[in-house]
């Protein structure tokens, strides 16, 4: 297939764009024509905040790109991962307009909430959910803890709600859980053209021994990630070892505790080259994942499937659904509940063998390339032959 990948990077790099990335290696060894349209929300600093703000609603620039883009290379599918918000939502309309299909990831949750992601203050939100003017996320500057910000994200949703653009410019969306696809339903998308696909790893690490003797946390300090749930829980765990790798915002705060006596157990290892993330999970003995938010797509968790590592996590949003039987739940914030699975699971090396292979196989089964593959596929053979595009919209285009 002839397929064009459009992604608009972060100022700071994430897992869009290793997710981004990966897909476009594997559709190119797969021997597809891509092409990559690859913009970076860094020209937003060029820009006044009244132009930047016009961006993100609708960028007539984006729009006369993709339609020289389309011109050049002929695609039969375009496949959008992020537009937010140099390239905005525009693009699909000028996909329509030459009669090429639109898939869109949904990476994050930005289609229901200004700031993309479910959560204010550390905790789970839904208040914007369902709303085609999402004022409380305004209210309360959700985005980047500014409100003026917030206002151009939302305004963004709402004009894009009322044109009718989520429901009739893109033909498939791709949730990477069941759960955020209910969300997203939820929310006003229509279910018919929502279909779910996870992300993948790829190389395969393999398996490890796990014969290190610790407990491991990987992800970002900050608090959404569960770090003062870890620490509480942690403190009624002193004949166990805890490594830290990360870096983030509660950096100081969390060296700071860690001259707790009762934390002495606990090491602080900092951001970590991604090689050495995979060697310490083949190493260690459990996985410790205490967020108290609707993850988008943990990639963290892959990883420690495919290493075979055991996982204590909390019980929220599409967590359950990524481990399958490869690790305990526990309610989110409940550190006595971490603590007593982390050490039930500890006292138990049978029920770790057991998980590890149950880890192993779900990646198997599932985060490899080639069901990933094979199921991007499908989607787009979907759209290429769908008889609903040309029946689903009798609205004239929008000219950009």
């Amino acid at each position: 297939m002839r397929i064009l990948l459009v992604h608009a990077r972060y100022l700071q790099p994430g897992g869009e764009d290793v997710a981004f990335e990966a897909e476009y290696r594997l559709l190119r060894r797969m021997g597809h024509q891509v092409m990559a349209w690859v913009d970076h929300n860094r020209r937003l600093l060029t820009m006044t905040p009244w132009r930047a703000a016009v961006t993100a609603i609708w960028s007539r620039e984006a729009v006369a790109r993709l339609r020289t883009l389309i011109r050049r290379h002929r695609p039969q599918v375009v496949h959008v991962h992020n537009t937010f918000p140099v390239l905005s939502p525009a693009v699909y309309t000028a996909a329509r307009e030459a009669g090429i299909p639109v898939v869109q990831t949904l990476h994050n949750y930005r289609l229901l909430c200004p700031a993309g992601v479910l959560m204010r203050q550390g905790r789970v939100c839904e208040a914007c959910l369902g709303k085609r003017v999402p004022w409380p996320g305004v209210l309360h500057g959700c985005w980047r803890g500014s409100r003026l910000q917030t206002a151009v994200a939302a305004a963004m949703l709402s004009f894009h709600h009322l044109r009718g653009t989520w429901q009739a410019d893109v033909d498939v969306y791709i949730a990477l859980t069941e759960f955020a696809r209910g969300k997203f339903i939820q929310g006003g998308l229509p279910a018919e053209k929502v279909a779910v696909k996870p992300n993948f790893l790829d190389p395969d690490p393999g398996p490890g021994t796990h014969e290190g003797g610790f407990a491991l946390f990987v992800g970002r300090l900050t608090e959404e990630k569960g770090l003062p749930t870890l620490l509480a829980g942690w403190t009624r765990l002193p004949h166990i070892p805890l490594h830290i790798m990360g870096d983030g915002p509660l950096r100081p705060w969390l060296q700071a505790r860690l001259q707790d006596p009762k934390l002495q157990h606990v090491r602080l290892l900092g951001p970590r080259p991604r090689e050495e993330v995979l060697r310490l999970m083949q190493e260690a003995r459990v996985l410790v994942f205490p967020s108290t938010w609707y993850e988008g797509f943990p990639m963290v968790l892959v990883e420690a499937l495919a290493t075979g590592l055991p996982v204590v996590a909390s019980d929220l949003g599409s967590i359950p659904e990524i481990l399958g039987e490869a690790g305990l739940l526990f309610p989110p914030g409940q550190p006595e509940a971490l603590a007593e699975r982390v050490a039930r699971l500890w006292a138990r090396p049978d029920v770790q063998r057991e998980m590890q292979q149950q880890a192993r196989s779900r990646y198997l089964a599932h985060y490899t390339a080639q069901p990933n593959y094979e199921r991007l596929m499908s989607i787009y053979h979907q759209t290429t032959t769908d008889e609903r595009r040309s029946t689903n919209d009798d609205r004239p285009p929008k000219k950009g």
